[in-house]
């Protein structure tokens, strides 16, 4: 909830972009995030295959046998892929709860700190083997603190009403590819030519460099609602209506749909970099160039065609009328799954050296990328826009069961990779992304009224 004078200086505040001074602070604040989690995750499961569960190291990773205790620990590939799948599904979860705790107990502020300072610490600790689980955990614990509370904010920015709020978020997830471009060329080359732990202590800096660009920027951002009430001693919002718990409802209905249509796109940071490390034809100028180069290569995309996007609808709704939120998630996974097809054409035109060249997984970034810009900003505006005020960082956490869903699925899928025909395993993901489209028309046409601006 913002008083009505700070609902007049966030309408007159076009310091950055035209838009509130505080969102250059949290769209800075998320790039160093990213640039942080995104080169750590791009390391991660190769880190993993490659060196962490070989003998040598693995036995040197503190409590892994119980953690492990339901695996197969003989499968180094197959094990990487459920370790990742867990830990990016955790890490998606955890907003739930970090969100209830700021909407409740911390506010917003403190818990975006608190995030931010635990995930450093994870990062630094990836440094060792030893403490390899402590920093998934403490990477964990600290995304849930920060991911829901910071989007949150952003929404907070603006009053009821103000159309600005779509734009914000579409600068917020440039923000985000700003970062993943250059984590991968930093923190992945690092890690993969250096040695893995330069890698990891890189991303523990960028860290610390999101910690004080938030702290800077704090004068700059709305108050809490639990702010407000210990300054005033105002009451706090109505509890939720049963019209409230209906809108709930629809959200958590859209969860599973939006999972099934993103696992494509999460796939990349999994199977499909172990997949390009194996057979796409890396080699330049004689030096094989990092793997993990694959995710800068899609971010420059994904930035470049989220902007391009943005721009189309901008000049779109100038002649007629914008479609709506859901209208553009469906767009999206439609044109998602012509990006899925792209891997099987990949697969089916491998070379007789067993190489891929890279026209088909360019192909693929490209039509994955516009897909992807029409459905994880516009589901997660969609959420904030529709969340009751009065669990507005709880209900922006509940977006995130969305990635929990789709990075524990691609967890069990990706650990099917060498067990598959390749082909098949591509086509598997044209499916998912093929179903989730059928399901958002489904959803359009029977809560169109729910769902309406």
């Amino acid at each position: 909830m913002i008083s009505e004078e700070s609902e007049i200086k966030l309408k007159n505040d076009k310091a950055f972009l035209g838009h509130p001074k505080g969102l250059g602070f949290l769209a800075f604040t998320e790039a160093w995030e990213r640039f942080s989690y995104y080169g750590m995750q791009s390391l991660l499961v190769l880190y993993m295959a490659k060196y962490l569960l070989h003998p040598g190291h693995i036995e040197n990773i503190a409590f892994f046998g119980q953690f492990t205790a339901h695996y197969n620990t003989n499968d180094p590939t197959a094990l990487s892929s459920k370790i990742f799948g867990d830990y990016a599904a955790w890490v998606y979860l955890t907003p739930i709860i970090g969100g209830f705790i700021a909407d409740k107990f911390l506010g917003r502020t403190k818990a975006v700190l608190t995030g931010a300072l635990l995930m450093a610490a994870g990062h630094f600790m990836m440094a060792f083997d030893y403490t390899f689980l402590f920093a998934l955990l403490a990477l964990v614990i600290g995304s849930g603190f920060f991911k829901g509370n910071l989007a949150s904010q952003v929404g907070g920015l603006y009053k009821e009403g103000d159309n600005r709020r779509a734009d914000a978020f579409q600068i917020y997830y440039l923000a985000i590819q700003a970062g993943v471009i250059t984590s991968p060329l930093i923190v992945g080359t690092l890690g993969e030519k250096v040695g893995w732990h330069w890698g990891f202590g890189a991303a523990g800096v960028g860290m610390l460099v999101a910690v004080v660009i938030y702290v800077l920027g704090i004068k700059h951002f709305p108050k809490d609602v639990i702010e407000q009430k210990k300054e005033n001693g105002k009451a706090a919002p109505n509890p939720l209506s049963f019209e409230d718990w209906k809108m709930i409802g629809v959200l958590v209905i859209l969860i599973p749909i939006l999972a099934i249509g993103l696992i494509p796109n999460m796939e990349i940071f999994n199977a499909y970099l172990l997949w390009g490390d194996r057979d796409f034809n890396l080699v330049f100028m004689g030096n094989k160039l990092p793997t993990t180069w694959l995710v800068t290569l899609d971010s420059i995309f994904s930035v470049t065609l989220m902007a391009g996007v943005a721009i189309f609808f901008r000049w779109y709704g100038t002649k007629w009328k914008e479609p709506d939120e859901i209208t553009k998630m469906i767009l999206g996974t439609f044109i998602a799954t012509f990006g899925a097809m792209c891997l099987v054409m990949a697969e089916l035109t491998k070379g007789p050296d067993g190489k891929i060249g890279l026209f088909w997984p360019v192909m693929f970034h490209i039509i994955n990328s516009i897909g992807f810009a029409m459905v994880l900003p516009i589901a997660l505006a969609l959420f904030v826009r529709l969340a009751p005020v009065q669990l507005a960082a709880t209900v922006t956490g509940l977006f995130n069961l969305t990635l929990f869903v789709a990075n524990k699925s691609v967890g069990q899928i990706g650990a099917l990779f060498e067990k598959m025909p390749t082909v098949q395993f591509w086509l598997l993901h044209v499916a998912c992304a093929a179903f989730a489209t059928i399901c958002l028309l489904i959803v359009k046409f029977a809560l169109r009224k729910r769902l309406a601006a």
